[in-house]
């Protein structure tokens, strides 16, 4: 692109266009990064400098750019059918074949599912299916929703005050009510100097003294990410996720796992349930399910929530764009894609594993107080004294200052706080890699220099 043109659409973007968790003014004091192509797990921007994206996208683009199965399902499918409604007892061949697909790839006895058009709607369909379910049953009573401080759940009304993040709280009169929160299992944030499974365990049996303080006849569902994606990739200790289903099971409490993040791949199995041995009731799905190439969301049901919603008479919910036939063709070939191919198979054996080598040896710089990941996603905490893992002073904005040297070094990754993290494509080679690690090692040094200037 040229560089006139991508001056003009920064313009453009400047006059016209209300971006998604910005500050308008700095980023109009700034111009916003024209991102114009990309292809394999590589972006170009209107300058035509290449950045490795370190966040496949906002964690979905698994495939990473440019996949002709993906492009070339899509446009089949526009031919055939471009659009149609799954209302009024009626549905298409994209919607229950990949329906019938999921099935076959969900945990546990897992047999149907709701589509929705993002990992928003889903969470905003948990909290709809939640309490009609318990009111099938004839609890109506058993409504409240139990998430956690620093959880990401979506934008939405419902989602956002799933999500457990103070910021978005503070606008717009959130959380709703019935929905009420307990503490991360953040260890290196919050369990400094404490035994990693005493603390997994303390965190956990919160969710037991939050039902018995709320009343266990009121409370219908506990709700997490197995890894804390926007929270700051947050890996829970080995002790967390037992405790956590059985207290559930305990209190006939139904547990809900958003998998938006973790699922299709991410952790090196389809679903991070598989990994921590998870039984949910309710399970979201979105971004990886396309590789972000189209929207679709959907919620796996077990069969104890879909017996009380088939039997609940009509369900007044849905979307204009519930099942959209060409998102869900785009969703059957990237399915496909990954399993001809062993993507998941070889995030667990293969790239995993040697990205969590290589991430690791990042732990000997003198701003990184932890490195930590699972699969093809990780972090590392920036600190001022690695002695005592202090943080800098909130004004000094360590993580930004990495992201930003990152960007200009030809890669992107985020910024959560102090917190860096990534989530790269999932077709990411061990020679991608290296160039991803080595290109953080160089943003650390520049930090350091910056910071200390």
């Amino acid at each position: 692109m040229p560089e006139q043109q991508g001056s003009r659409l920064q313009q453009l973007d400047a006059a016209h266009h209300l971006h998604p968790f910005t500050d308008s003014q700095a980023l109009h004091r700034k111009g916003a990064r024209v991102i114009d192509r990309g292809e394999g797990v590589y972006l170009w921007d209107a300058d035509g400098n290449r950045i490795l994206d370190g966040m496949a996208g906002l964690w979905c683009v698994n495939l990473g750019y440019g996949r002709e199965e993906l492009i070339q399902a899509a446009e089949r499918q526009l031919r055939q059918l471009p659009y149609y409604n799954l209302f009024f007892q009626t549905t298409h061949p994209r919607a229950t074949e990949l329906a019938a697909t999921l099935a076959g790839l969900l945990p546990g006895d897992m047999q149907h599912v709701f589509f929705t058009g993002s990992g928003s709607e889903c969470n905003d369909t948990v909290v709809r299916m939640v309490r009609h379910y318990w009111a099938v049953q004839g609890r109506p009573e058993r409504k409240v929703i139990i998430s956690r401080h620093n959880a990401y759940h979506g934008s939405t009304l419902a989602g956002a005050s799933l999500g457990g993040m103070k910021p978005m709280h503070a606008q717009g009169g959130l959380p709703l009510p019935d929905i009420v929160h307990i503490d991360q299992p953040y260890h290196f944030g919050e369990g400094q100097g404490q035994d990693p499974h005493a603390f997994g365990l303390e965190r956990a049996r919160q969710l037991e003294r939050k039902i018995l303080e709320l009343g266990p006849e009121r409370v219908a569902a506990f709700i997490a990410e197995p890894i804390q994606g926007a929270g700051g990739v947050i890996i829970p200790p080995d002790s967390y996720w037992p405790e956590i289903q059985r207290i559930c099971r305990q209190y006939d409490i139904l547990l809900v796992v958003d998998e938006v993040i973790c699922g299709f791949g991410r952790t090196g199995h389809w679903f991070a349930c598989e990994h921590y041995g998870l039984e949910p009731d309710l399970m979201c799905m979105a971004k990886g399910i396309t590789s972000g190439y189209m929207p679709l969301g959907a919620v796996a049901v077990g069969p104890r929530v879909a017996g009380g919603l088939i039997d609940g008479g009509e369900f007044f919910h849905g979307f204009t764009y519930s099942g959209h036939p060409v998102a869900c063709a785009v969703a059957l070939a990237n399915i496909a894609v990954m399993r001809d191919e062993k993507i998941v198979e070889r995030v667990h054996t293969d790239t995993g594993p040697y990205l969590q080598q290589r991430w690791a040896s990042l732990a000997d710089h003198p701003l990184v107080g932890e490195t930590r990941g699972l699969g093809l996603v990780a972090a590392l905490e920036l600190v001022a004294d690695k002695s005592d893992n202090r943080r800098f002073p909130g004004e000094r904005g360590a993580g930004v200052i990495c992201r930003e040297h990152c960007f200009g070094l030809g890669l992107v990754m985020r910024a959560v706080g102090d917190t860096m993290i990534i989530s790269p494509p999932l077709v990411i080679s061990r020679a991608e890699i290296d160039e991803l690690v080595d290109k953080a090692r160089r943003a650390l040094d520049l930090t350091y220099q910056t910071l200390n200037h």
